[in-house]
């Protein structure tokens, strides 16, 4: 069971450092991210549509670039986890 939360934690992960990257170098294509990242373009591809459905980015002309959305997303992103820490915690036993 836990395992299975840990890959979903390493898999927003994933998501959330695509993100950044399409933040700080938008707009940008799937292997310039690849290359960036040092990850496999399938990997790539697979974030950029997970973070499309989810409206955090979208395609343009020349690569993804960021919505309003991720803007939101980073400005209470450090809340969020600390959020979800204090939950964990409250989880363990002592």
């Amino acid at each position: 069971m836990l395992e299975k939360m840990k890959e979903e934690i390493e898999l927003v992960g994933r998501h959330l450092e695509v993100a950044r990257a399409v933040a700080d170098h938008q707009p940008i294509g799937i292997m310039k991210l690849a290359d960036l990242l040092d990850l496999p373009p399938h990997r790539i591809r697979y974030s950029l549509h997970i973070l499309e459905q989810l409206g955090y980015i979208r395609a343009s002309p020349d690569g993804a670039v960021v919505t309003e959305r991720t803007v939101e997303l980073f400005m209470h992103l450090n809340e969020n986890l600390d959020e979800l820490i204090r939950l964990l915690e409250t989880m363990k036993r002592h």
